[in-house]
């Protein structure tokens, strides 16, 4: 067995990276990643440095790991700010550290691109890496349950997250969604809705190549124009969204919203396997409810006229719960080489996972569904990890 680290997922065949694949990997496939680098949008300019890990035998690619080298701890949504700035208070380096992720994408999956019998040497590489360059610590961000499991065993530490997802309960339309609605859950939505047909906004949608590149400038300007109104930089450009629609476009599904003819608003979701994912919105201009619409009811009738499984909005998000979502749990793992921290984490950590399990508790206790509409989801027990 050989370890290497590579210089770009660019550097790697495409072939034999997807070859490890599963089906519904999309934001860890060479090709999605390959369009990150290649736009511009990771790279050492942006402290999102690309060091694919392999693992090799007989020349043969047994196993892959996303691996990037950060300067910083944007577009990660697992944060630790506050991890950083004890580190500084201590005089001592957080940064750079290692990553495992798909950059700027909150979507859990696998993160070792390896047979199960493969990963332990995978890990280890990635601690050998940080032992041998003096990094503060790895972190694999929304691993898979499984590799969770492997990843304490090799004492990562364990941490819990909440997201919220749809589950298609065989709705034959959104009415039959809504009806499985409480009732004040449901006339709440039917209010969104009203107000932005009042506003006099029609919504067309839009799949793969019918996308074009005109449309996709507008979609960019929209994308921009959310980061310019939270003061903040956007990790997208245009030339990734070009390269999207150019090298996947089987899996976009843009949303337009017109106002007098005139587009004013987008949102587009990324459709895998069974599954459509809400990544990006921007409005032009401000109306009411406009982004309930755009980011979740437009992307809930398409996934039930589509016949789709799930639908996951994003990261955070408490609202969503009332629009149908419910609360699942997602996962981290840390690796800290300064035994001091590593103690004091691991019982930071212990304490919010209690947490967690409490808060969704609490949320499911107060599901937005009438109480013999679905059946409860199974969460796996936070304690449990």
């Amino acid at each position: 067995m050989n370890l290497q680290l590579h210089e770009g997922v660019s550097s790697l065949a495409a072939e034999s990276w997807a070859a490890l694949s599963q089906p519904g990997e999309l934001f860890v496939s060479h090709i999605w990643l390959s369009i990150l680098e290649e736009s511009g949008c990771v790279g050492t300019h942006c402290g999102w440095q690309a060091l694919p890990l392999t693992l090799q035998q007989n020349d043969a690619l047994q196993g892959v790991v996303p691996v990037y080298l950060k300067s910083h701890s944007r577009g990660e949504y697992v944060f630790d700010w506050a991890w950083a700035e004890a580190y500084q208070q201590a005089g001592l380096d957080y940064f750079p550290k290692l990553i495992v992720a798909s950059p700027f994408t909150p979507v859990s999956g696998r993160r070792l691109l390896a047979a199960i019998e493969q990963q332990p040497a995978l890990i280890a590489g990635l601690q050998q890496l940080v032992q041998e360059n003096n990094l503060s610590s790895a972190h694999v961000l929304f691993p898979t349950e499984d590799e969770m499991t492997v990843l304490q065993a090799a004492g990562w530490l364990p941490r819990h997250g909440v997201q919220f997802h749809w589950r298609n309960h065989g709705f034959a339309d959104f009415a039959a969604f809504l009806a499985s609605l409480s009732g004040d859950k449901r006339k709440k939505i039917r209010q969104e809705r009203r107000k932005v047909d009042a506003a006099g906004v029609t919504v067309r949608t839009m799949v793969g190549h019918e996308i074009s590149d005109e449309q996709w400038q507008f979609f960019n300007r929209c994308y921009q124009q959310t980061y310019v109104e939270h003061r903040s930089t956007p990790y997208l450009n245009l030339a990734f969204f070009r390269l999207l629609g150019q090298r996947l476009a089987q899996h976009c599904v843009l949303f337009i919203a017109y106002r007098g003819g005139e587009p004013i608003a987008a949102s587009l979701c990324l459709r895998d396997g069974d599954t459509l994912f809400g990544r990006y919105w921007g409005s032009l201009q401000s109306i009411p409810c406009l982004h309930f619409e755009l980011c979740y009811y437009q992307g809930l009738e398409y996934a039930i006229n589509a016949g789709l499984r799930n639908f996951e909005g994003g990261a955070q998000g408490e609202h969503k719960q009332a629009r149908g979502f419910e609360p699942m749990l997602t996962y981290s793992a840390h690796y800290i080489v300064n035994a001091r921290f590593r103690n004091v984490l691991a019982h930071w950590l212990e304490h919010e996972r209690r947490h967690i399990a409490s808060y969704i508790e609490q949320l499911r206790a107060h599901s937005a569904y009438q109480p013999t509409a679905i059946p409860a989801p199974t969460i796996p027990s936070p304690q449990a990890r």
